[in-house]
C-alpha cells in the first residue's frame, strides 16, 4: 500500500511537472510574437488538413496585413460584432460571460417546455450563446484543439492571460485580424476582403466591413448565402454601433 502510494505521489508530481512547463512554453511563443507574428495557427492547422482530406487539395488564402494595412472600419466593426468591451477588459469580459449563461439558461428551458408540449426530445436543440471575447478566440485559434471540457477551458484562460500580459491590445487584434477564418480556406482580413469585394482591406466601406464582420460566428454558412436577410439586417445593426467602440 506504502508502495502505491509512493507511486501516485511521483505520478502526480509527473503530471504537474509537465503542466506547468506548457505553460511556460504556451507563454514563450505568446512572447516571441509580439516579435513576430505566427506563421498559422492551431485551428487553421486543423482546417488546412480537413480540406485537404475533402477535397483532395489545398484551397487557401491568407495574407499578413500589418494594422496600419487594415481598415479602421473593419475594425471597430469586429469590436461592435465580437467584443465591444475589448479595450476594458483583461483578456475576460466576465459580464458577457454572465448574459451568455442566462441567455443559454432561457433558451435550455425553453426547450425543456416546449419537449414537455411536443413530446419531442430528440428534435429539441438550444442555441448556445458564446461570451468568449477577441483575447479568448484568438487563444482557442492559436494553441488549442476544438474539444469543448473544463479542461481546456481552464487552458484557454491561462492562454488568454499570457496574451493580455505580453501584447498589447494592438497586437492582440492585429493577430486576430489576420488569422481568424472567413470562409472555407479563407482567413485573415486581407483575403476576406480580396475573396468577397476584389478589394485590399485598407480599402473597406463600413458597409463591407459590417458584413464581413456579421459572418465570424459562421463564415462558411455565410459564405454559401451572401444575400441572407439576415446579414443584411445585422450588418445594419453592426454599422449603427460601429462609432460607439474604442480603437485600441
Amino acid at each position: 500500500m506504502k508502495t502505491l502510494l509512493l507511486a501516485l505521489k511521483q505520478w502526480l508530481k509527473l503530471v504537474l511537472m509537465g503542466f506547468l512547463v506548457l505553460q511556460v512554453f504556451f507563454t514563450g511563443r505568446i512572447a516571441f510574437m509580439a516579435l513576430v507574428d505566427p506563421a498559422s495557427t492551431a485551428f487553421e492547422r486543423s482546417q488546412a488538413w480537413q480540406i485537404i482530406t475533402q477535397k483532395g487539395h489545398l484551397i487557401w488564402r491568407q495574407e499578413w496585413r500589418p494594422s496600419t494595412q487594415v481598415s479602421g472600419n473593419l475594425k471597430r466593426a469586429v469590436l461592435a460584432s465580437e467584443d465591444s468591451a475589448f479595450t476594458q477588459h483583461h483578456g475576460v469580459w466576465w459580464d458577457a460571460v454572465e448574459q451568455a449563461w442566462r441567455k443559454n439558461a432561457k433558451a435550455q428551458a425553453n426547450v425543456e417546455a416546449q419537449t414537455a408540449k411536443k413530446n419531442a426530445a430528440k428534435h429539441a436543440v438550444p442555441k448556445i450563446v458564446g461570451g468568449s471575447t477577441i483575447t479568448q478566440q484568438l487563444a482557442k485559434n492559436l494553441m488549442l484543439s476544438g474539444e469543448r471540457n473544463m479542461l481546456r477551458k481552464a487552458q484557454e484562460w491561462v492562454i488568454t492571460m499570457a496574451l493580455e500580459t505580453c501584447l498589447s491590445k494592438q497586437q492582440i487584434l492585429t493577430l486576430y485580424l489576420n488569422h481568424v477564418e472567413w470562409g472555407l480556406g479563407v482567413f485573415g482580413a486581407e483575403a476576406a476582403s480580396q475573396h468577397y469585394f476584389r478589394k485590399p482591406a485598407s480599402q473597406l466601406t463600413a458597409w463591407e466591413a459590417a458584413r464581413l464582420a456579421v459572418m465570424l460566428p459562421r463564415p462558411r454558412y455565410f459564405e454559401k448565402l451572401p444575400e441572407s436577410v439576415y446579414l443584411s439586417d445585422r450588418a445594419q445593426t453592426i454599422m449603427g454601433r460601429m462609432n460607439d467602440v474604442a480603437l485600441p
